[in-house]
């Protein structure tokens, strides 16, 4: 999506939706946050899995460090003790290479992915141990700029929608998907105003 359809999408959303009209007026238009499709940034969004942007961007630049250039078959060269120096758990260790290896196998056809609708990448990726629907979203999001696409286990997301909406407690991922409906076909541009305003709450 190029900016000036971004720009039209918020401008959308934001005549829909007051709460979110006032992010907007308050700090201003969010970044797209775009990624390039492929295997590093997939790798990227597995290290972000509970954890925080800080510590999993530490880790991707000791990876990317120790790679010429980080592809499936670099990462599958590295042995757990490399990867644990680097910072990778046991767990998120496994997850690598299950990624890689299912792409150096051709079972996983990454740049295939662009091609196909939503539902089926889900399906595709969903099948690799340790890419569940949060990663998903996160690639359709940032790698193919999907812009229907509502990541409703996200914590920033959730504690951003209690905030603006005047929530008395954390809203459920059901109540959070039946409160997005409002925004739909836009969910994934609420959702960059969402973090937008989660990365911005300690300055309003």
């Amino acid at each position: 999506m190029d900016r000036v359809s971004f720009i039209a999408s918020v401008q959308e959303l934001t005549s829909r939706d007051r709460d979110l009209a006032k992010i907007i007026n308050t700090i201003g238009y969010p970044p797209q946050w775009q990624r390039d499709p492929g295997f590093a940034t997939l790798m990227q969004i597995i290290l972000e899995q509970q954890v925080s942007l800080a510590s999993a961007k530490a880790t991707f630049e000791r990876l990317n460090n120790v790679v010429e250039k980080l592809t499936p078959e670099s990462f599958l060269a590295l042995n757990d003790l490399e990867l644990k120096r680097i910072g990778f758990s046991r767990q998120k260790t496994r997850y690598g290479r299950e990624l890689a290896q299912a792409i150096v196998d051709e079972v996983l056809d990454l740049n295939g992915l662009a091609k196909l609708d939503d539902l089926t990448i889900r399906k595709k990726l969903t099948t690799i141990k340790g890419i569940g629907d949060w990663t998903v979203d996160m690639y359709l999001m940032m790698a193919l700029q999907r812009r229907d696409i509502f990541p409703s286990k996200d914590l920033a997301v959730a504690i951003a929608i209690q905030e603006i909406k005047n929530l008395s407690t954390r809203p459920t991922s059901r109540e959070l998907e039946s409160i997005a409906k409002l925004w739909q076909p836009y969910r994934a541009i609420a959702t960059k105003i969402l973090w937008h305003y989660y990365l911005n709450r300690q300055f309003n």
